[in-house]
């Protein structure tokens, strides 16, 4: 085999870092020892894989074209080496998830994962819909659970599970004694929704497709519970997932409005990379979000 395992680590760290003193402080290794690794690896088979402009090194379509099969090889090392070790068949897996799933769902899914496989580490990260896929395909998350429509030819879409928007207001607002709202309503109130880039905000923008010009949007914001705090003190309408909304509409702090025929339907799914190894810990984590 004329490449080594660590050259491949210095080739990934400093794809990620795009600057060899930092790749060389990510992998523990000395500058002169990670810059040496690096330029062998090219050496010996004759190719350029980062084109260096100044001290940054910026991935070329070459090495673009290799980084997948490197964290392949690398991920099927390292189940190796635990396997060998004979720890544990799973050790950490790393799952980004969309505000609504890692507030509501991931929490849950990570206990249950933990309780399964003792020693077992899960780094959970809470973004939205375009910067946990961004992650996913830069290989920084191993896998991602996402709530909005999303294509990438690198990426596997795979449908999880099934959630529904809900329209909402204050109990003090005049339209939560009303059986049905009309769109006139609709447009006449402000609205406070999640930023664009989310799958929430995605969802409500295609149900609302033929209101959104004529539509008063107050507040665009980040957080769940932001927009419920704000709606609840009936600075506007809002609309979110159902599943976010259960104890607020139980409570009483907020009031579920029914619309005009509208499809407020939508899927959450898991989204990893194709060139991703299927370690045993992912396999797990699918496993179990299929079984809740």
């Amino acid at each position: 085999m004329r490449y080594t395992l660590r050259q491949l680590e210095v080739f990934l760290a400093a794809a990620h870092y795009e600057n060899i003193t930092r790749a060389a402080g990510h992998l523990a290794m000395s500058q002169s020892a990670a810059s040496g690794a690096l330029k062998e690896l090219e050496q010996q088979f004759d190719v350029q894989l980062f084109d260096r402009v100044g001290k940054r090194l910026q991935i070329n379509e070459l090495g673009r074209a290799l980084r997948p099969e490197a964290e392949s090889l690398l991920e099927q090392a390292k189940a190796f080496e635990q396997a060998l070790a004979q720890h544990t068949d799973i050790g950490q897996i790393k799952v980004g998830a969309t505000l609504t799933i890692g507030n509501y769902l991931a929490v849950g899914i990570v206990a249950r994962y933990m309780a399964q496989q003792p020693g077992a580490r899960v780094h959970l990260e809470v973004a939205n819909t375009e910067a946990i896929t961004s992650k996913v395909l830069d290989f920084e998350l191993d896998i991602g659970l996402i709530e909005g429509d999303y294509h990438h030819p690198d990426l596997d879409i795979m449908p999880w599970r099934d959630d529904e928007l809900v329209v909402f207001c204050s109990p003090d607002n005049p339209l939560a004694q009303r059986s049905q709202v009309s769109d006139a309503e609709l447009l006449a109130q402000p609205w406070i929704l999640r930023e664009r880039g989310s799958g929430t905000r995605q969802a409500f923008d295609r149900a609302m497709h033929g209101l959104l010009p004529q539509m008063q949007i107050a507040l665009e914001l980040q957080h769940t519970e932001a927009i419920k705090r704000a709606v609840e003190a009936d600075l506007g309408l809002g609309c979110l997932s159902a599943i976010t909304l259960e104890d607020a509409f139980r409570r009483g702090r907020l009031v579920p409005l029914t619309t005009a025929p509208k499809d407020f339907r939508r899927h959450f799914y898991f989204v990893l990379h194709k060139q991703k190894y299927r370690s045993a810990g992912i396999q797990r984590w699918l496993d179990l979000c299929r079984e809740g």
